[in-house]
């Protein structure tokens, strides 16, 4: 059944119901009311009479009835009573509507309290039928000499009820018709503010949202017009450090956290995108779009925070995939050249020097592997200097490694990837600054060392150098002196956030025209950084 198929049904049912309990409450009301009217008007009639003089006085004359007949008919007629009946202490009536039952006994056993001297309502039969009567007694000289009683039939007060009752129900009938149009009109705004949804279709698209708000990696925030919060997903629950089951719905915004200029997006109704945001201590890259209604009303704005941390591991992971496809291309180049060689020297039929050729190839080659291999056997970090090397040589760059270099104590719990990231951003940084020195002998060289309780490692170039009005933005991230495009400003900050996450520090010395030196010091064990320690093996192992 549609949704305004109920609500039609439900309010006309909920309309009979109503019409019904109040037509028969506000019947017995009526019904009650009535008696009690036409009931004080019949004693009111009654006791005016009983005190009339001369009704008393008939009582005392040989046809008493040929007195009060006439008085009482007058009056009858008057206050529109059904019957008024006078009778004597013996209940001999002198008076009654049909003249044929004058001088009978009067009925209806309702006489015994009026004798007593009070004032009585009654319901009871007579020869019309069932009535509501007003007694009074009669009075005459302190003794009571007869009884006064007005009447009004049931049927009559029924008749009137009746009336009273079909006005209720045209009412009922009127309300009905209404409430069915007010339903109708109700249950078509209704549809259209829910976009002519049915509630199992909300019902499924709420679970659908709920399931896909949870699905995602980012946190969601929303908010309406006056700030509070109207959706946050679990992700934002781990951000903001709140558990589940505290519900953050109807919170105000800034009472959980504060500047997301969520409201300022709500006021100005403009989104933003990528920008920074700091949650207890984390960078997030925060996007904030407004919400609008149908008529374009801003009702709301909504939030997404992505840590920066983890795109900068996407961009960490990508480094690394470059370098090493740029690592191979370079080795393929270099090996192509050397085939050339090889081959043009066999052709021109100059074995001898071919072969010392190859001679000296595979001694130069295996000579560096072989130190590789021995002063630094771990294959990650050996395999990347060695693709470095092979770029350096494609890019006519002096890469040396120095003999003094040393990294086989490298404790399992520092990462690879981050040691990697340190190596791969300065020696990339150091290949950029010496192919635009202008310089015909561009040098690099990367040293290495384990000697102590920290790891250091450094590397210097003999490019143009920092200026040194750039040297304390350099680890800034998106600060670059090139347009070399989007990913220009990125490496040293990724430097910096690895060597954080490695609890060590960086250093550098640079001067303009004279290159830089880059100083990195991690600790073997983390929290346990040795400064002096670190940079005297430094120094121990190259005076």
């Amino acid at each position: 059944m549609r949704l305004h198929t109920k609500l039609m049904l439900g309010i006309s049912i909920l309309i009979i119901v109503m019409g019904t309990i109040i037509e028969f409450t506000f019947k017995n009301i009526m019904e009650t009311n009535l008696k009690h009217e036409i009931g004080s008007k019949a004693l009111s009639v009654a006791q005016s009479i009983a005190n009339m003089p001369e009704i008393s006085a008939a009582f005392r004359t040989e046809n008493p009835s040929a007195i009060i007949q006439p008085i009482a008919e007058k009056i009858r007629h008057q206050v529109g009573a059904e019957f008024i009946v006078i009778g004597n202490r013996d209940e001999i009536r002198y008076s009654h509507p049909n003249p044929s039952r004058l001088g009978e006994k009067m009925v209806g056993g309702d006489n015994d309290s009026v004798f007593k001297g009070k004032s009585v309502i009654s319901e009871s039969t007579g020869t019309l039928g069932p009535s509501l009567r007003g007694k009074a007694p009669i009075f005459s000289g302190g003794q009571i000499i007869g009884v006064v009683s007005v009447g009004y039939l049931q049927t009559e007060i029924q008749k009137e009820v009746s009336k009273i009752q079909q006005k209720i129900f045209v009412a009922t009938l009127i309300i009905l018709a209404g409430g069915l149009i007010a339903a109708l009109l109700i249950s078509l705004n209704i549809k259209r503010a829910i976009f002519g949804l049915e509630p199992k279709e909300i019902a499924w698209m709420y679970q659908e949202k709920h399931a896909i708000l949870e699905s995602i990696h980012e946190a969601i925030i929303a908010i309406d017009t006056n700030g509070r919060i109207t959706v946050v997903n679990e992700t934002a629950h781990k951000i903001l450090n709140v558990p589940n089951d505290i519900l953050l719905r109807g919170k105000k915004i800034d009472d959980v956290l504060e500047n997301t200029k969520l409201y300022d997006v709500v006021k100005s109704g403009l989104a933003e995108y990528d920008q920074e945001i700091i949650i207890f201590g984390d960078v997030f890259l925060a996007n904030r779009i407004p919400i609008f209604n149908k008529r374009g009303i801003v009702v709301g704005a909504v939030a997404s925070f992505r840590s920066k941390s983890e795109l900068a591991s996407l961009l960490q992971e990508l480094s690394h995939v470059k370098a090493y496809a740029e690592g191979l291309r370079a080795q393929t180049h270099e090996y192509s050249n050397r085939l050339y060689t090889l081959l043009g020297l066999i052709q021109l039929g100059s074995y001898k020097e071919a072969i010392d050729f190859i001679s000296r190839e595979v001694d130069v080659a295996q000579g560096f592997i072989q130190f590789l291999m021995r002063e630094i056997p771990d294959p990650i970090i050996a395999g990347f200097i060695l693709g470095k090397a092979s770029l350096a040589s494609e890019l006519k760059i002096d890469l040396s490694i120095d003999r003094e270099s040393s990294f086989k104590d490298l404790p399992f719990e520092i990462s690879r990837d981050s040691l990697v990231t340190i190596i791969g951003n300065l020696v990339n940084n150091a290949f950029e600054a010496v192919r635009e020195n202008g310089m015909q002998e561009k040098r690099v060289s990367l040293f290495l060392t384990d000697l102590g309780k920290d790891l250091i490692i450094e590397v210097e170039d003999n490019g143009k150098g920092i200026d040194s009005k750039h040297q304390d933005q350099i680890f800034s991230a998106g600060f670059s002196t090139k347009n070399t495009g989007s990913n220009a400003g990125i490496g040293l900050s990724l430097v910096q956030k690895a060597i954080n996450d490695l609890g060590g520090y960086v250093t550098f010395s640079s001067s303009a025209g004279e290159g830089t030196i880059f100083t990195v010091a991690i600790p073997k064990q983390r929290g346990r950084l040795n400064e002096s320690d670190g940079i005297q093996a430094y120094r121990s192992v190259n005076c």
